[in-house]
């Protein structure tokens, strides 16, 4: 998820030495990192502002006129139509280091469209509203929030089998494997050093975190624990992976994939890592919409929200892989306000709202 702009941890009186900036986490692993900075009134203030920007105008979704086979012209404009030899190199932050080993789980049925534009995900519509209450819970214990985690990933499944199966997309829920303090996941060391990320692993459809790192921070990353008391700020983040496994089972990771390598540019594949990314962002904020009354997100709550997001994104110096602090905030809010898959079609939308 996206890097903080240059967020930096105060130094630790004991040590009397100033830190760098959060680090970018590394081409391995689909992940989040939301870190904000909290600053009393300010975030109030800042909260306010976010609430200004406009939802991306997608053009409006018609099932009559949906295609149902795949398209092969269907790509992103950035794509360039020559084919790299080999894998790229570069490390743009929180990618898989391999192609999925395994093709998204979906019907054998030639109306599937697993393409990025025309997905037959699309079509799904709204998630329903579900009762998935947060709790009291002290992010700083392990056994609480894992168990959190848990909880609310079970209410994801709840909230995206029924609209995906009844497109005739299979469904399989993701996996999650939550360490006290840190493992090593199919798709690299969970956190990444210097990082507190979790991350999406699509080889094996597992969602990896470290509740000691999520919470206090890993070296000079702080943990979401240190930065916002309230764990709605954590589910969110979870939800954005949750919302790669998405990607992951409607054929749209593997498509993104697909085109990734077939891009000779680097800014080609910086820009469907944008895409990806914000369009995941997208999932995250249409769950926590579903949940709104019963977990509960309070008005202030989701002020809260959208700050947060308007925080998070590419900074200088930093790979342009997840989008500006401004794009992650309208894509958050997209979700949230529209609350349709189709509204979440970052594919199609505008290159200023993904840059």
């Amino acid at each position: 998820m996206p890097p903080p702009q240059q967020w930096q941890r105060p130094p630790q009186k004991k040590s009397g030495m100033g830190v760098a900036g959060v680090l970018g986490a590394v081409f391995g692993s689909l992940a989040a990192l939301f870190v904000l900075l909290v600053i009393g009134i300010a975030v109030i203030g800042n909260a306010s502002s976010s609430e200004t920007s406009t939802p991306v105008a997608i053009p409006t979704y018609d099932p009559d006129e949906y295609e149902h086979t795949p398209d092969p012209s269907d790509r992103p404009t950035e794509r360039p139509t020559e084919r790299p030899t080999e894998r790229p190199t570069e490390r743009p932050t929180e990618r898989p280091t391999q192609r999925p080993t395994q093709r998204p789980t979906t019907p054998a049925r030639v109306s599937v469209n697993t393409s990025l534009r025309n997905n037959t995900m699309y079509r799904a519509g709204s998630l329903p509203r579900l009762n998935c209450r947060g709790g009291n819970v002290n992010q700083f214990n392990h056994g609480q929030l894992k168990a959190l985690i848990l909880k609310t990933g079970r209410c994801m499944d709840k909230a995206w089998q029924p609209i995906l199966e009844k497109q005739g997309i299979r469904f399989r829920p993701p996996n999650y494997a939550i360490a006290s303090r840190k493992g090593r996941g199919a798709c690299g060391d969970y956190p990444s050093p210097g990082s507190m990320v979790p991350y999406y692993c699509p080889r094996n459809s597992t969602i990896y975190a470290s509740t000691s790192a999520l919470a206090s921070g890993v070296g000079n990353a702080p943990g979401y624990g240190e930065i916002i008391s309230w764990h709605g700020g954590t589910i969110s983040m979870m939800a954005h992976e949750y919302g790669h496994h998405v990607q992951n089972i409607t054929g749209l990771m593997n498509s993104w994939w697909s085109s990734t390598l077939e891009s000779s540019s680097q800014s080609g594949k910086l820009a469907l890592s944008r895409r990806l990314e914000l369009q995941a962002t997208c999932f995250a904020g249409m769950w926590m919409r579903s949940v709104a009354s019963s977990y509960p997100v309070s008005t202030a709550q989701r002020s809260r929200l959208f700050w947060f997001y308007g925080q998070v994104g590419d900074w200088p110096g930093r790979p342009r892989d997840h989008g500006k602090p401004a794009n992650n905030n309208l894509w958050f809010r997209q979700g949230w306000e529209k609350s349709k898959t189709y509204q979440c079609n970052t594919w199609l939308a505008s290159s200023s709202t993904v840059s």
